[in-house]
């Protein structure tokens, strides 16, 4: 199956969420904060996936036949010619700092522990955090993550919604 076929599905129903939750941010329904909170929460977990083991059945991983949540499947191993220690240590860091500032923008955005000022920031941090990410140890199976990223970007700069 085709990395296209094989992300189609998710990145349909990541565009139909996404527009739900934006319309409800709009109108000012609480449930739209929620819910992206639980999305920005989410995506910063996903993160954590290179330090579980890989599964153990093979096959596809939409529509890519290496896992991708693999700190040494990353070029600057294959190109720069980095120790995998070298390129594990900065993968921990980046991905801490991915899932801490995804967590912490989920709680800002509805207004839990985390001051609502520091939103936007976080946001941008989290966002950023995640394309380091995805840039590092690039799979075409985690293209979807970079359309996220891009659309945490648009909704904190275009200004639309904020839970200040």
């Amino acid at each position: 199956m085709s990395l296209e076929r094989a992300l189609a599905p998710l990145a349909i129903a990541i565009a139909v969420i996404g527009l739900a939750v934006w319309l409800m941010l709009i109108n000012d329904i609480v449930l739209g904060q929620w819910l992206l909170a639980l999305l920005v929460f989410a995506h910063g977990w996903v993160h954590l996936m290179f330090v579980f083991p890989k599964p153990e059945r093979s096959g596809d991983y939409a529509g890519v036949s290496e896992y991708p949540f693999d700190f040494g499947r990353s070029w600057l191993i294959r190109r720069a010619g980095l120790d995998i220690s070298v390129v594990r240590t900065i993968g921990l860091v980046v991905m801490v700092v991915t899932f801490a500032a995804s967590l912490l923008a989920a709680l800002a955005t509805v207004g839990l522990i985390v001051p609502v000022d520091w939103w936007a920031p976080l946001m941008l941090a989290a966002a950023v955090a995640s394309s380091v990410m995805l840039v590092l140890f690039y799979s075409p199976a985690l293209i979807l993550g970079f359309a996220i990223d891009a659309l945490i970007v648009v909704l904190v700069l275009s200004g639309s919604w904020s839970p200040a």
